[in-house]
């Protein structure tokens, strides 16, 4: 059983801004399982959810969704089930996942995220007070993308953040 540090090493970061190979990966990834006797993934939120939509449509299952119309994450729960397709493809008779929380893909605020975020407080003061309703934040189909209550009919899922 390998103990040294390339079995505690990542192996693969799979993040939302790209597409998901499940089965190229699983192919890579076998030789690292086959080599080390594990394979370590982060896996951050929100990865693989258009493959995960893309096979529960085309298996004509009705994908969970908010009241926004945004998929329901905790109801696909992508960790479990890329979990358990990854193990499939790598031979693994056990799997683990674990979720880190918002610390693995944040970081300390710089001057440019606090002087944002403090626009947006004012903001959205002004807007409570004028009974505006919203999301806060730059409205990118405005001149000059101005900070301001973006009416919730226009919020859409599936764009980076």
């Amino acid at each position: 059983w390998a103990t040294g540090q390339e079995s505690r090493d990542i192996h693969a970061v799979w993040i939302p801004e790209l597409p998901l190979d499940i089965e190229a990966e699983g192919k890579r990834l076998k030789d690292v399982m086959d080599k080390y006797d594990c394979v370590n993934v982060f896996f951050a939120e929100g990865s693989g959810v258009h493959e995960i939509v893309a096979a529960m449509e085309a298996a004509g299952e009705e994908v969970p969704r908010d009241a926004f119309g945004h998929v329901a994450l905790a109801k696909i729960n992508p960790g479990q089930y890329f979990s358990k397709k990854l193990a499939a493809l790598v031979g693994a008779e056990k799997t683990l996942v674990q979720k880190s929380g918002y610390y693995s893909r944040a970081a300390k605020s710089n001057d440019f995220d606090r002087e944002l975020i403090g626009k947006c407080a004012q903001e959205g003061v002004k807007s409570a007070i004028e009974g505006v309703s919203g999301c806060m934040g730059q409205d990118e189909d405005k001149e000059g993308t101005p900070i301001r209550a973006i009416e919730f009919s226009r919020i859409k899922g599936g764009k980076p953040f």
